[in-house]
């Protein structure tokens, strides 16, 4: 059955607001602007849209029910989320400044399906999907779980895209070597700090 037109909208307005605020991804994508450049940015930002519409639709067909079924699941996946978080951490607070001729992996932007998969670790998308399909797909119909996954298709690729934009513009400010280090420690604290949430629950 198809989302009536007022629930289709709260649905877009609220895909555009998680999409758009800081989490994980979009601090993600600031750093990986600065450093690596719009264009170079851009299989981050598809693996990202991409990979979220996925788990979306997997989540509202019934995934999110193996962790009410098991809860063991849902905390063997918290530990390997927060792990994960504080590896990504690393990589951005040691990132290679442009131009760097050093070819170690820390040195080169996300790929596709390295954001595609971060989206089942990143604690925020997982709220965010759940949240979602609950609300606007009470029923866990095929039609409604389709709908809201690619509501949020159509919606996160732009949004998410303004942070890697802003990351690009910002790179004359951050050409200094001194100025990018203290940038991309912070944008590593602020990314270990969007763990709080899950560690304080």
């Amino acid at each position: 059955m198809p989302l009536p037109f007022d629930l289709l909208l709260a649905l877009t307005i609220y895909a555009f607001v998680s999409s758009i605020t800081p989490g994980p991804n979009n601090l993600m994508l600031l750093a990986s602007g600065v450093n690596f450049g719009f264009r170079r940015t851009v299989p981050h930002m598809l693996g990202i849209g991409g990979g979220f519409t996925v788990m979306t639709a997997l989540v509202g067909l019934g995934l999110a029910g193996i962790f009410t079924a098991y809860p063991p699941a849902r905390q063997a996946l918290t530990v390997v989320s927060v792990l994960y978080l504080l590896w990504l951490a690393w990589k951005v607070a040691h990132a290679a400044p442009p131009g760097d001729a050093t070819a170690a992996s820390d040195g080169l932007p996300l790929t596709a399906m390295q954001a595609a998969g971060f989206q089942w670790v990143n604690p925020k998308a997982w709220s965010m999907a759940l949240t979602a399909n609950t609300l606007y797909a009470p029923a866990a119909d095929l039609p409604s779980v389709l709908t809201v996954a690619l509501v949020f298709g159509a919606v996160n690729l732009p949004s998410v895209s303004g942070w890697a934009y802003l990351g690009t513009a910002m790179r004359g400010v951050l050409s200094d070597p001194a100025r990018l280090r203290a940038f991309n420690r912070a944008m590593a604290a602020l990314l270990v700090a969007t763990l709080w949430p899950v560690l304080r629950g």
